[in-house]
């Protein structure tokens, strides 16, 4: 009789035990890849004209900077994805403050360009802080208000975070105020998500349009682009946008043809930088691009299945402030691409032109993957 009760009882525990597996998201993987790979064939397409009468001769010259930058990239973003997320909170604040400072020393040293100090230069390397502070931000609040959740509940809770990274945020602004509105997007989507007092961020947006409104003041040319953005016809600020619809509208449905754009060919100022969705739109048409928009949207859900089955708020509003970026500087792009948006100089992430960009972005990603290891499911 106890023999039997003894099999019985072996038998339920095998019924009742349960298999735990670890997860690792693939189709995040294999999206962001092909974006990158993606971005590579779009930049040799936009920039091989231009780049070989600049370049001595060199129409591969933007090509292999950008290989060497997304290698780069794919090598920090395997790297990290391998190591635990929380190894990062105990360098948090020490990477905030070191940050403010080299943003600081950008604003004094930095290398100027198109009439922006907005880079750091050490011998041949040359790179854009804001890129990096980006990341920093993302880590540094999320360790902020994964820790004080309690009180986010309470307006004074939100204001003392959003005046954490204020000081940050000013000093991006103060020479990139597109780069500040995608900051101050992100720090507004992580407090958001962590603070259930939905009230309190009304008079957040109203602070935050007040600040935008006072740095249009300050520099005029961003209230040229403003005219711009209102008389595109006609202004002549507006001379990059109206190449860019030309661009757009010559493509029709399918495009011209892989390579075949016109535009690109010293019409469109900067085509393999921020304006590089105007000529996928010109070469691959109307099916290219709803093709790319719909790859970011699927990254986008993807990142949201990780943030909703995080370990813990912390890994969830990492990933978080990933997907503010991605979606934020996506929607601009394209908005001023198409002039739906007054024009600005945001890449389109993953495609654009630019190291530290695509370095960053997909050291990020590696943030979010190491996130993804730490979901367990069970069988």
């Amino acid at each position: 009789m106890n023999m039997a009760r003894e099999v019985a009882a072996v038998e339920k525990k095998k019924k009742t035990r349960v298999k735990t597996e670890k997860y690792f998201d693939y189709s995040l993987l294999f999206i962001v890849i092909f974006l990158v790979c993606f971005g590579l064939v779009m930049i040799f397409s936009t920039s091989a004209y231009n780049s070989q009468i600049v370049n001595d001769g060199d129409s591969f010259y933007y090509l292999k900077r950008q290989c060497l930058f997304a290698v780069g990239g794919m090598v920090g973003m395997t790297a990290i994805s391998r190591i635990p997320y929380h190894f990062w909170k105990r360098f948090t604040f020490m990477a905030y403050i070191g940050m403010n400072v080299l943003l600081g020393i950008v604003l004094i040293y930095g290398a100027a360009s198109h009439g922006q100090r907005r880079w750091i230069e050490i011998g041949p390397l040359r790179f854009q802080p804001s890129e990096i502070a980006k990341a920093v931000l993302i880590i540094f609040l999320a360790h902020v208000a994964s820790r004080g959740v309690k009180q986010l509940k309470d307006w004074r809770g939100v204001v003392k975070c959003f005046a954490l990274v204020l000081p940050m945020i000013l000093l991006v602004t103060v020479s990139n105020l597109s780069t500040g509105i995608i900051m101050l997007g992100i720090a507004f989507i992580i407090i958001f998500v962590a603070s259930n007092q939905y009230k309190i961020f009304f008079g957040v947006v109203g602070a935050g349009v007040g600040v935008m409104f006072i740095f249009l003041q300050v520099a005029a040319y961003r209230l040229d682009r403003i005219e711009a953005w209102l008389h595109v016809e006609t202004s002549e600020n507006a001379y990059q946008t109206r190449q860019a619809l030309y661009a757009i509208g010559s493509g029709g449905v399918f495009g011209k043809g892989l390579g075949r754009s016109i535009q690109k060919l010293s019409y469109v100022p900067e085509a393999h930088n921020d304006m590089i969705f105007s000529i996928i739109c010109e070469e691959l048409g109307l099916f290219g691009a709803i093709a790319i928009i719909l790859l970011f949207i699927l990254l986008l859900w993807r990142c949201m299945i990780i943030a909703n089955n995080a370990p813990d708020l912390y890994g969830a509003l990492i990933v978080v402030g990933v997907m503010a970026q991605i979606g934020l500087q996506v929607i601009i792009n394209i908005g001023v691409v198409t002039n739906t948006l007054p024009n600005t100089g945001i890449p389109l992430p993953f495609i654009s032109y630019g190291g530290t960009s695509v370095t960053f972005l997909l050291c990020e990603i590696g943030l979010v993957l190491s996130v993804s290891r730490g979901i367990r499911f069970q069988r």
